[in-house]
C-alpha cells in the first residue's frame, strides 16, 4: 500500500472518529490559538468547539496575537484553568518547545494543530502539506510550463512554509534545473501576512522589471496581496493559494487567481477536538485511530501523526465547495467568469 493512500485512509479515520462513551465526560479541553488574522482559523474553531461540546467537554482557549512569549503565558492560563488536554497551534516551531515542557510537567497530553510541533510527546495531526505544496506547483506548471516564477512563502518560523516549498520542489525542480522554469525571487513572509506578501510580491516585480510570469503563493491571503501588486502594475498572471478562504475563492471563480487548495477547515477541527478528548482519557498516542509513525521534520522526531488530504479547487470544480456547503453559490460565483463549474 503506497504512502498516499495510507494517508488518505488515516484521513478517513480522523474525520470519523468519535470518542468512546467509556471515556471520561466533563473534560476540559484548552486550546492555543497563533491568532485570528486569518479568516480560516474561525472556521477550524467553530468546528472543533462544536465537537468538543458534543463529547460533553468544556472548550476554553486564549489567541497569542502573533507572539510566541504570549502563547507561552497563554499554556500556562490555560493549565491553570484546568485543561486536561492541549491542542496549539503554535506561533513559532522554535520557541513552542517550552509550552510543551509546561503541559508535560503537568502531565497534560498535546495536540501540535495544523503546524509542526516536532517532540514526541505532542500528537500531530494537519493536511499532507507536503502534497499541497505538489498540487499548488502542478496547477501552475501546467498553466505555465515555461517562463519566469516568484515564489511567496510564509513565515519563516512555519514548518509548514518549507514542507509547502519541497513539495513545490518535487514537482517543478526537474524544469528548473533544465531551465523551463526560471524562480526569478522568492521570499519569506512574516506572520503569513497579505500586506506583507504584497510589499514582497512589489519587491520582486521591481527586481525584474515585471517579467514575472507566475507566481506561487503558499496560502490565500497572501495570493491575495500578491495579486494587489500584480493588479498595480496592469499584470495577470496565474497566482496559486490554499485554504479555500471564501475572497480566493471567488477570485479562481473571477478569473484572477488560478487555484485555491481547499483543506476542509471542518474537518480539521471536529478531528482534533475528538483527538484531544482521547488523549486527555488517558488513550496513548499510537493508539489513536488512523495514527501512522512519521518523522519527516527537520530533525528527524518520530511521531504518532494523522495527516488530512487536500482538494485543489480551479474554475473547473468549483461546485465541489458549493455543495459541500463551504461558500454559498451567490458569494463565491459574484462576477464570475462565463463557464465556471457551478456558476
Amino acid at each position: 500500500m503506497n504512502s498516499f493512500i495510507k494517508l488518505a485512509l488515516a484521513a478517513t479515520a480522523a474525520s470519523t472518529l468519535v470518542v468512546s462513551t467509556a471515556l471520561a465526560d466533563g473534560l476540559t479541553i484548552g486550546v492555543s490559538w497563533s491568532n485570528f488574522q486569518e479568516e480560516r482559523w474561525k472556521t477550524d474553531e467553530a468546528a472543533m468547539k462544536a465537537a468538543i461540546e458534543a463529547n460533553g467537554d468544556r472548550y476554553i482557549s486564549a489567541d497569542a496575537q502573533l507572539s510566541a512569549s504570549k502563547q507561552l503565558s497563554d499554556v500556562e492560563s490555560l493549565i491553570a484553568q484546568g485543561a486536561d488536554a492541549l491542542v496549539i497551534l503554535s506561533v513559532d516551531s522554535g520557541s513552542v518547545g517550552a509550552a510543551v515542557d509546561k503541559a508535560a510537567a503537568e502531565g497534560i497530553p498535546v495536540l501540535g494543530y495544523d503546524r509542526l510541533i516536532e517532540d514526541d510527546r505532542a500528537f500531530y495531526l494537519t493536511f499532507d502539506n507536503k502534497e499541497v505544496g505538489r498540487v499548488i506547483a502542478r496547477s501552475i506548471l501546467a498553466e505555465v510550463p515555461n517562463g519566469n516564477y516568484a515564489i511567496i512563502k510564509g513565515d519563516k518560523g512555519d514548518p509548514n512554509a518549507l514542507f509547502l516549498l519541497e513539495g513545490m520542489m518535487d514537482v517543478i525542480g526537474d524544469a528548473v534545473a533544465a531551465g523551463d522554469v526560471t524562480i526569478v525571487g522568492e521570499a519569506f513572509t512574516d506572520g503569513w501576512k497579505p500586506d506583507n506578501a504584497q510589499k514582497n510580491m512589489e519587491q520582486i516585480l521591481t527586481a525584474n522589471n515585471n517579467n514575472v510570469d507566475a507566481v506561487l503563493s503558499e496560502n490565500d491571503g497572501m495570493a491575495g496581496g500578491a495579486i494587489a501588486a500584480l493588479e498595480a502594475q496592469g499584470l495577470a498572471i496565474p497566482v496559486s493559494g490554499q485554504d479555500g478562504d471564501h475572497a480566493a475563492l471567488n477570485r479562481v471563480a473571477r478569473g484572477t487567481q488560478l487555484v485555491s487548495v481547499w483543506k476542509d477547515a471542518r474537518q480539521l477541527g471536529a478531528a482534533a477536538g475528538n483527538i484531544a478528548a482521547a488523549l486527555a482519557s488517558g488513550v496513548s498516542m499510537s493508539d489513536i485511530d488512523g495514527s501512522v509513525k512519521w518523522s519527516g521534520g527537520a530533525k528527524g522526531v518520530e511521531m504518532d501523526a494523522i495527516f488530512l488530504a487536500p482538494t485543489p479547487i480551479s474554475a473547473s470544480n468549483i461546485d465541489v465547495v458549493i455543495d459541500a456547503g463551504h461558500i454559498a453559490k451567490d458569494k463565491v460565483c459574484a462576477g464570475s467568469m462565463a463557464g465556471v463549474s457551478g456558476c
